[in-house]
């Protein structure tokens, strides 16, 4: 069966590139890649042996050239055995440190009870994602879409999330300190029953976001806020400054532990805040 660079690329979730410099031995798959390339391509690992050069695609290359131009299949088709379709990696229970996936498209992955550190996911497509009860520490999913996605029972420490796509995605049961949502799309993410401290949200986007059963501590929110809510949660240190608050909703006992700078409010959002006898010196009464 045929298979081009792009659309071995594309199960590798790298780029054409990539499997280009293997061809002409610029590079190197490394084991992890390797063991995928097995996966894919229906053969034991040791079909790649250690004198392994280039995925052997010179080889595939030279016996491809060597057939009629109609036989041959378009965007320099290999003909590679058993193409695997549709393959759903589970990356479970992994010991992640260092490896690099930025770029990757359409990983939909499962990575539950791993340990992942400094492992970069930058510019990736990640929607969907589902990480479960893992240790998440200093790793950069920067510019990437992980819309939609589920994160549960997991410490997040020291990651950067900026200018990612969180849409509609679910934090729930987490432990999350000290990482960098700046720039982030929030809208319509939740987070539920977890711990959120001294992390920086600067210029992130707020619309029907949720913080529900949250302890937040030592956190700075700023910028527009539409139709978001704030119910049963425990403030320690929290400051709203140069924020825009509009049919925003506060629901708990220790509104009073808010500080609130330059902001301004709609009537609604405002009266919610007195209810909950919340320190409103800091906040303007936006006019209709």
């Amino acid at each position: 069966m045929a298979i081009s660079q792009a659309q071995l690329s594309q199960q590798l979730f790298i780029s054409s590139q990539a499997v280009g410099k293997w061809e002409r031995g610029e590079s190197m798959p490394d084991i992890i890649m390797l063991n995928r390339l097995a996966e894919i391509l229906d053969v034991d690992l040791n079909y790649f042996s250690e004198s392994f050069q280039c995925v052997d695609t010179e080889k595939v290359l030279a016996e491809s050239s060597a057939k009629e131009p109609d036989e041959q299949a378009s965007s320099n088709s290999l003909q590679l055995p058993g193409t695997r379709k549709n393959l759903n990696w589970d990356m479970s229970n992994g010991n992640w440190v260092d490896a690099d996936f930025s770029g990757l498209n359409h990983l939909q992955e499962k990575f539950s009870s791993s340990n992942m550190k400094r492992c970069l996911f930058i510019g990736s497509e990640l929607s969907g994602l589902l990480l479960k009860s893992n240790n998440i520490d200093s790793c950069d999913f920067s510019g990437s879409d992980i819309s939609e996605s589920y994160i549960h029972s997991s410490s997040l420490v020291n990651n950067v999330w900026k200018d990612c796509s969180l849409r509609a995605t679910e934090f729930s049961e987490n432990h999350i300190k000290g990482c960098d949502f700046s720039g982030a799309d929030l809208t319509g993410a939740l987070f539920k029953s977890g711990s959120f401290v001294n992390n920086t949200m600067t210029n992130a986007v707020w619309h029907r976001t949720s913080f529900n059963a949250m302890h937040l501590t030592d956190t700075v929110f700023d910028g527009r806020w539409e139709d978001c809510s704030f119910e049963n949660c425990a403030f320690s240190r929290v400051t709203f400054q140069n924020a825009t608050l509009t049919n925003t909703f506060f629901k708990g006992k220790s509104l009073k532990r808010i500080r609130f700078i330059e902001c301004k409010a709609d009537k609604l959002t405002y009266a919610f805040l007195k209810n909950g006898k919340a320190d409103l010196a800091g906040i303007t009464l936006l006019t209709d």
